[in-house]
């Protein structure tokens, strides 16, 4: 079954939604867009170190990506105003990566592959990453899921309940590394971050409780996996834009389905 590329497919976009779903809404509760938006552009530097020095590309982004959230986090503690920095660093890393693979002659390199996705080409070897990505960050959510709420909710209640909010933060700074370098073969650099937030976003018109919020962003996230696929496949478009393009059309209508039912 798995040497149908539309049916690795599949199961690769599930695995992404199931990991991007409940760290999309810890992004949401934290304000957290443009770090994500960040992170993930530094994706692309991490694919240049990875081709430099002739590591799978998984590893070169997984450790760009932890550089720049630790980087994001340290300066964001020292009081810098993180719009601009992030706005700098996260155009700054997409720059640079795009000029540091120019100087690989050696390899050709499909940079649309890696800046919007190429779903299409999974393999086995690649869905065993993602899904063990995947697992990782959830697995990690799921530990510490009552205290990065709590810290999330009140960085004072967190102290004083002894829990290290900045700790948290790693936590959350280290799954969100996961999650880039696991999507960028799904979706692209430039759509993680929608990924990310789209479907939370959606789920959060829904849910009451912060659980139904990161599960409702699961359940989005794959049917907007599968949809865009399914659209993809039906009109020979982009399949990475075409899953982000189905998430922005689920949250559409629960942002028109909630208006009305308030109205």
């Amino acid at each position: 079954m798995l040497d149908d590329f539309l049916v690795r497919a599949a199961i690769a976009g599930v695995g992404v939604a199931l990991a991007a779903g409940p760290l999309g809404s810890f992004v949401i509760w934290r304000r957290m867009a443009y770090f994500g938006d960040a992170t993930a552009h530094a994706a692309i530097l991490g694919v240049a170190l990875a081709l430099i020095l002739s590591i799978p590309i998984t590893l070169g982004t997984l450790l760009i990506a932890l550089a720049m959230a630790a980087t994001v986090s340290w300066l964001a503690a020292r009081g810098h105003a993180m719009d601009a920095t992030l706005g700098v660093l996260a155009h700054s890393a997409l720059a640079l990566g795009l000029v540091a693979i120019s100087f690989v002659p050696a390899v050709r390199v499909d940079l649309s592959a890696f800046l919007f996705g190429d779903i299409l080409a999974v393999g086995k070897t690649d869905l065993a990453v993602i899904w063990a990505g995947a697992l990782l960050v959830v697995g990690l959510l799921v530990w510490r899921w009552a205290r990065l709420l709590t810290a999330t909710l009140s960085r004072e209640l967190a102290a004083a309940s002894g829990i290290d909010p900045d700790r948290e933060g790693l936590v959350l700074t280290l799954a969100l590394a996961v999650v880039v370098a696991v999507a960028l073969k799904v979706v692209g650099a430039l759509l993680i971050a929608a990924m990310l937030i789209i479907p939370a976003a959606a789920a959060r018109g829904l849910a009451r409780t912060p659980e139904g919020m990161a599960m409702g962003a699961v359940g989005i996230g794959a049917t907007s996996a599968l949809a865009g696929l399914g659209a993809s496949w039906q009109f020979d478009t982009p399949a990475g834009p075409s899953i982000v393009t189905a998430a922005a059309a689920v949250f559409l209508v629960v942002a028109v389905f909630g208006r009305l039912r308030r109205g």
